[in-house]
């Protein structure tokens, strides 16, 4: 049978998703940013913004930040504006790809001054992480070569480790480290923490603190991601997610735009993780964070498009007969099996979504709402005089 409803509704009610502060921002390609009147410029306006987010969708109570894009005079005023907005500041993400030092690379980097300043860096960002009451640093390692012979593998992961060791070593004992992969770009010929097997690796050795940050935009085409996060899973080391989706590579598209059965799939995971004695706390310490560039969309609308395209693959997966697929599994029926996620897949889960909003005291239709509200046209009219 499928899960109760009075069950799949408190799991949607708890569903907590965290959007970031540079989704709020303009933003484009290599080639160009696509400017927006009502795009924020400063933390203030994007917390703002986020706090729209979670208005009318009642699931999105922090926002993560990104050094230095949105370093202030004092994060004690930034807090109790978040706080005042009825927000949080989340995972707090240092910047390594942006300082010409870093053209040969920053925690791998050959030169030890370049790499000290790549370290004093995010333990800058987990100071700021202190201030804020945030509990997690998400780190991203651009690092990597261009050509054969720049550099040696084996040199950078040395390097590498012997950087990280002493980032960890100053994180506070309730903060965690999430390390993001990517298969590579910057670099082109090879990227230092190009898969999920890497990142693991390095946390690893470092800790029980350290864990596995999945980008759904960082893998090759057709990469099993859902695996990875079983795996993952049950080996305890699964620290969150960015979630976006992508047609070629890292396209940093609206979640869920392209391939929402991938995205269905992965909860799945998720879910059936939760239910299981081994790896539901595991499962409940995973953080949900959007990280995509919708450079043509309205920051906000796209935003909460962007969170209702979750909530409904989240529900779908919350649906699935667990009990059929399990007997299915268990008696080699491949079809059934596979017909069991299909069906849950194939539910409209969008009546469902309006009730439980209903109950949850927002908008039914969050989108509409908030094209309703003006807010758009207010924002555009104060933020077109910002200098």
């Amino acid at each position: 049978m499928r899960q109760d409803l009075t069950y799949v509704k408190d799991q949607l009610k708890n569903q907590k998703i965290e959007t970031p502060s540079w989704g709020y921002a303009d933003s484009g390609t290599r080639f160009n940013i696509f400017e927006q009147e009502s795009s924020a410029h400063t933390l203030t306006q994007k917390l703002e913004d986020a706090a729209e987010v979670h208005r009318y969708t009642g699931i999105c109570p922090t926002v993560a930040i990104h050094i230095p894009w949105d370093r202030v005079d004092s994060w004690e005023e930034a807090y109790t504006h978040a706080t005042d907005l009825g927000l949080r500041i989340g995972a707090v993400n240092p910047n390594l790809f942006q300082e010409k030092e870093y053209k040969l690379g920053s925690l791998c980097h050959p030169n030890a001054s370049v790499r000290q300043k790549a370290v004093d860096h995010i333990r800058e960002c987990i100071e700021i992480a202190k201030e804020v009451d945030s509990t997690i640093i998400s780190l991203w390692i651009p690092d990597g070569t261009n050509y054969p012979g720049q550099g040696s593998f084996r040199g950078r992961k040395t390097r590498l480790e012997s950087a990280l060791r002493d980032i960890y070593e100053t994180l506070p004992p309730k903060m965690r480290l999430l390390i993001e992969y990517k298969f590579f770009e910057p670099a082109f010929y090879h990227t230092d923490v190009f898969d999920w097997g890497t990142a693991y690796l390095l946390c690893m050795h470092l800790g029980d603190r350290a864990q596995v940050l999945v980008d759904l935009g960082h893998h090759p085409l057709g990469t099993n991601i859902e695996q990875i996060v079983a795996l993952l899973l049950d080996e305890q080391k699964l620290g969150g997610f960015h979630f976006n989706n992508k047609k070629y590579a890292d396209d940093d598209l609206v979640v869920g735009s392209i391939n929402p059965y991938e995205l269905f799939l992965i909860y799945c995971e998720l879910v059936e993780a939760s239910l299981d004695k081994k790896t539901e706390a595991a499962a409940r310490r995973v953080a949900y964070m959007i990280d995509q560039s919708h450079n043509i969309k309205n920051k906000v609308e796209a935003m909460i498009q962007s969170v209702m395209n979750i909530q409904e693959m989240y529900a779908k997966a919350l649906l699935v007969d667990r009990g059929a697929l399990s007997e299915a599994r268990n008696e080699g029926r491949v079809i059934d099996a596979e017909e069991c996620l299909k069906d849950a897949f194939s539910t409209d889960v969008r009546p469902l979504l309006r009730e439980l909003r209903e109950e949850m005291e927002i908008d039914p239709n969050p989108l509409d709402a908030f094209r309703k509200s003006g807010y758009t046209k207010k924002k555009a009219t104060q933020r077109s005089k910002t200098p």
